[in-house]
């Protein structure tokens, strides 16, 4: 930085302040913990047993200095490219008409309360509420450093188990939602789009009901024609500040959908095809009847607490499956080491 060229390019240079602030932020708060431990030693030697009063602080500041390194431990575990990036997150009702988009609303509001307690910013991208309760499909962006991250976690199909409130025979019914959760990308992270793959349609965005109908059609929604995904805004007050936003998840998708297809071409070669994610194969259950249960099938992690859950309490899960990530990663790397000997 002290190159007297180095403020030449503005974006260069912008790229650069900011790869560094990043390490700083990585790197800093482990060097705060070990100047701790170091104080915390030099303490401990010095102390005598009949100082009861100065070894119960020392032991208070050790359980303390111990919490925060878990902590730092399990941001360790977010070394991903796109971890600290904000997430786009988007959740489908899937088939069972009312129910399932009754489910998918109970969603949106859990990941809401989840973003709220950790302090992000959530935002409507897109919605699409359902006949008669509930949304059939909504995207929403959680801003905030590690959003992505943590809540990469939660991509798959979650499965709800309830009485259902729409039946009058109070039955009981299993209802599913999928949930998919992208990066949203920096403005000058590479993804070609062209012009002429593009179909760029304008509507009015709507209401639960039709309600709040625009005058005029704000809303747009983008197609890209070679690989079919569909990108679309509302939420913006113009149909310019809609396009922008659209463009903005759709090179996400895009880059999202290149970065799997290399991720399945090493797990072939690797450790087998990749299971697909598909209705019936859950990622997590939520069991509201005949008892209270929720379950992850990836880690088998369980709680009985279901309202705690889908009060935004999913920080167990989601870190016991990233511990599981972390240690998969370890196990498909050793496998790789041993198959090219």
């Amino acid at each position: 930085m002290s190159h007297p060229k180095f403020w030449d390019s503005q974006e260069a240079s912008a790229r650069v302040v900011k790869q560094l602030k990043s390490l700083k932020l990585a790197v800093e708060p482990w060097g705060s913990a070990f100047g701790k431990y170091q104080e915390l030693k030099e303490l401990a030697e010095i102390l005598k047993d009949e100082d009861k009063e100065l070894v119960t602080d020392l032991s208070r500041n050790i359980n303390s200095l111990l919490n925060e390194l878990d902590k730092l431990e399990f941001k360790a575990l977010l070394g991903g490219e796109f971890d600290r990036n904000s997430a786009i997150l988007s959740i489908n009702a899937g088939a069972g008409g009312t129910e399932s988009c009754d489910w998918a609303k109970m969603l949106l509001r859990m990941y809401s309360r989840y973003a709220e307690n950790q302090g992000y910013k959530v935002e409507t991208i897109d919605i699409l509420f359902g006949e008669e309760a509930g949304i059939k499909n909504v995207t929403v962006l959680i801003e905030g450093e590690y959003a992505y991250g943590y809540l990469k976690a939660e991509r798959g199909v979650h499965r709800l188990v309830r009485i259902s409130p729409f039946d009058a025979n109070k039955r009981r019914h299993t209802s599913f939602a999928s949930v998919d959760v992208i990066p949203e990308l920096e403005e000058d992270t590479e993804v070609k789009i062209e012009g002429k793959d593009l179909v760029i349609d304008t509507f009015r965005a709507s209401g639960p009901g039709g309600q709040h109908m625009q005058k005029t059609d704000s809303a747009v929604r983008i197609t890209h024609l070679p690989t079919g995904i569909v990108a679309q805004c509302q939420n913006e007050r113009s149909q310019y500040q809609n396009k922008q936003t659209a463009l903005r998840i759709l090179k996400a998708r895009l880059y999202e959908l290149e970065r799997e297809k290399k991720e399945q071409e090493l797990l072939k070669a690797y450790a087998g095809e990749k299971k697909k994610i598909e209705w019936g194969s859950q990622i997590r259950s939520y069991v509201m009847h005949p008892y209270n249960m929720v379950k992850d099938h990836r880690t088998n992690y369980e709680t009985g607490d279901a309202n705690k859950v889908m009060d935004g309490g999913i920080d167990e899960f989601i870190e016991a499956y990233l511990k599981s990530q972390k240690s998969k990663v370890k196990t498909q790397n050793h496998n790789a080491k041993f198959k090219t000997f």
